[in-house]
C-alpha cells in the first residue's frame, strides 16, 4: 500500500512538474541509459556500434530558454549513405531555443541551408535545400563544396535528387552533421516505398506514422514553435477526428522552367524530364491558399494554429507533411520561411542561471499497449521485427521465451528508435512467448517459428 502510494505520488508530482515547465523542456529524448549510435558502411548489414552517446544528453532551462546538449547522433541506425562517404559525426553542441515563440509580425524570415530545427532526439532538422543550382549558362548543376556556384534560380530540391543518398532513416550527413530534411519515419514503412535502402540494411527512423493516431511532436523549429509528424486533429479546435494533415504546396502544372509561379520570367532552367522531373526543383511548387472549409491544409509556412495533446490551449505547429502514400511532400516540414521570430542558435556555454530538467520512466511514456506493437512475419523462419506504433519514448527490452520459460533470445528497441530484430534461424521450430517490457509494463505475444 505504502509502495502504490508512493508511486501515485511520483506521478503526480512528475504531471505538476511537467505542466510547470511545459513541452519544451519535457519533450526531449534524454539518453539516460548510454545508449550509443550505431551506424553502416556500404556493403555490411552489421552495423558498426559508436563510442557517441545518442539522443539527447541534458536540457536545462531559464524562464525564457530550454538549452538541449546533444552530439546530434540519432539511436537508430545511421546509413550507408550510397552518394556520401562521410558518416554521421558528433557535433557536440548546445542549441539554445526560445520557451515563449512569438509571431514574426515584421518581414518574413527565409529558412536557410544547415539546422533550422532540432528533432527531439537531438538530430538537425534541414529545409529543402542541398546547395545546388541550375547554371543555364553550361546547362548544367553547380555548387556544393567541389564545384562553381550555381545560379539560385532554379534551386534543387534534396529529398527528390539526392533520395538514392539517404540512409532508411532519410536523413544524411553534411560535413558529418547528419540531419533530417523531411519526416523522420523509415522509408519502409511508407504506403509507397520509394527506397529499398531498408531491405539491405534493416533499420527504422524516430517514429512510425499511424493514420489512428495523432502524430506525436518530433521536434521543435528554430523560431520556438513545436513540429508534429503527419496526422493530427481535422480542425483547429481539435474537433473533428484524425486526419491526414496537408501541404498547400502543389507541384506546377509546367513543361519548361522559364517563369516562376507569380509570373516572374527568370533565366531558363531544364525542361521537365525524366532527368529532371517535376519536383526536381523547389521552384517547381507554387502556394495555393486553401479556404476555412478546409482546416487540414497548412498555410505558407507548413504550419497553422492548432489544439494538440502536448497544448490543449493550442499553439502554432509546424507538421510533417507527407501526400497520401505517406511519401513525403514540399515543403516538407518548416518553411520556405518561419512563422515565428526566429530566435534559436548554438552557442558553446550557457550565460545565466538554469535548471536542469531530469526524466523518469513515468514521465517518458505510456503503458506499452498490445495494439501499438506490431510482430512480423508470424510465423517467422529466420528473423522476427517487433515495430511499435508511433514514438518510443523509452527503451523497450525484448525477450523470446520456451514455453518452459527459459529465456532464449534477447534484443532491445531503443529509446527513439521504433523497430527491433530478434534472428531466430538457431531456434528450433515451434511456438515461442515474446515478451516486451518498457519500465513497468509487459506486453506478451505468441510467436512461431517454422523453418
Amino acid at each position: 500500500m505504502i509502495r502504490n502510494l508512493a508511486s501515485v505520488l511520483l506521478t503526480l508530482s512528475t504531471i505538476a512538474l511537467q505542466a510547470q515547465v511545459g513541452p519544451s523542456v519535457t519533450s526531449w529524448l534524454q539518453n539516460t541509459t548510454g545508449i550509443t549510435g550505431r551506424h553502416y558502411v556500404t556493403g555490411n548489414s552489421t552495423p558498426i556500434i559508436d563510442n557517441t552517446l545518442a539522443n539527447v544528453q541534458t536540457v536545462q532551462y531559464s524562464d525564457n530558454w530550454v538549452y538541449v546538449s546533444t552530439q546530434g547522433i540519432p539511436a537508430y541506425i545511421t546509413g550507408p549513405f550510397n552518394m556520401n562517404p562521410s558518416i554521421a559525426q558528433a557535433q557536440n553542441a548546445i542549441f539554445k531555443i526560445s520557451r515563449n515563440p512569438v509571431p514574426n509580425t515584421g518581414n518574413l524570415t527565409n529558412t536557410t541551408g544547415g539546422n533550422i530545427g532540432i528533432f527531439i532526439n537531438g538530430v538537425a532538422l534541414f529545409d529543402y535545400r542541398d546547395g545546388f543550382s541550375w547554371v543555364t549558362a553550361t546547362n548544367t548543376i553547380g555548387g556544393g563544396p567541389m564545384n562553381p556556384p550555381g545560379d539560385a534560380v532554379w534551386n534543387r530540391n534534396a529529398i527528390v535528387a539526392e533520395r538514392a543518398g539517404f540512409d532508411c532513416a532519410k536523413a544524411h550527413p553534411a560535413n558529418g552533421n547528419y540531419h533530417h530534411h523531411q519526416n523522420p519515419s523509415a522509408f519502409n514503412l511508407d504506403l509507397n516505398v520509394l527506397s529499398t535502402i531498408c531491405t539491405a540494411y534493416a533499420s527504422d527512423g524516430l517514429y512510425a506514422i499511424d493514420s489512428a493516431e495523432h502524430s506525436p511532436l518530433i521536434g521543435f523549429a528554430y523560431d520556438g514553435f513545436p513540429i508534429y509528424g503527419a496526422y493530427g486533429y481535422k480542425n483547429a479546435d481539435g474537433s473533428g477526428g484524425i486526419t491526414r494533415i496537408k501541404s498547400s504546396y502543389s507541384a506546377r502544372p509546367i513543361t519548361t522552367r522559364t517563369t516562376y509561379a507569380n509570373g516572374t520570367s527568370v533565366s531558363a532552367g531544364p525542361d521537365v524530364s525524366v532527368t529532371y522531373p517535376l519536383g526536381y526543383f523547389r521552384e517547381d511548387f507554387e502556394y495555393i491558399p486553401t479556404s476555412t472549409a478546409t482546416p487540414d491544409y497548412l498555410d505558407e509556412h507548413n504550419g497553422r494554429f492548432c489544439i494538440t495533446p502536448e497544448y490543449p490551449a493550442g499553439i502554432y505547429c509546424y507538421f510533417a507533411t507527407v501526400d497520401e502514400n505517406w511519401n513525403s511532400a514540399y515543403p516538407y516540414v518548416v518553411g520556405p520561411t518561419f512563422y515565428g521570430t526566429k530566435t534559436a542558435v548554438k552557442v558553446t556555454a550557457i550565460a545565466e542561471p538554469v535548471t536542469t530538467y531530469t526524466e523518469t520512466i513515468t514521465a517518458l511514456s505510456n503503458p506499452l499497449n498490445e495494439l501499438d506493437l506490431t510482430v512480423f512475419p508470424n510465423p517467422s523462419s529466420d528473423f522476427i521485427a517487433i515495430r511499435l506504433t508511433g514514438l518510443n519514448k523509452a527503451t523497450i527490452h525484448i525477450s523470446l521465451f520456451d514455453l518452459t520459460g527459459r529465456e532464449l533470445l534477447t534484443t532491445s528497441m531503443n529509446q527513439g528508435s521504433s523497430v527491433a530484430f530478434l534472428d531466430v534461424k538457431t531456434v528450433y521450430a515451434g511456438e515461442y512467448i515474446l515478451r516486451m517490457q518498457q519500465g513497468q509494463h509487459i506486453v506478451h505475444k505468441k510467436v512461431l517459428v517454422n523453418h
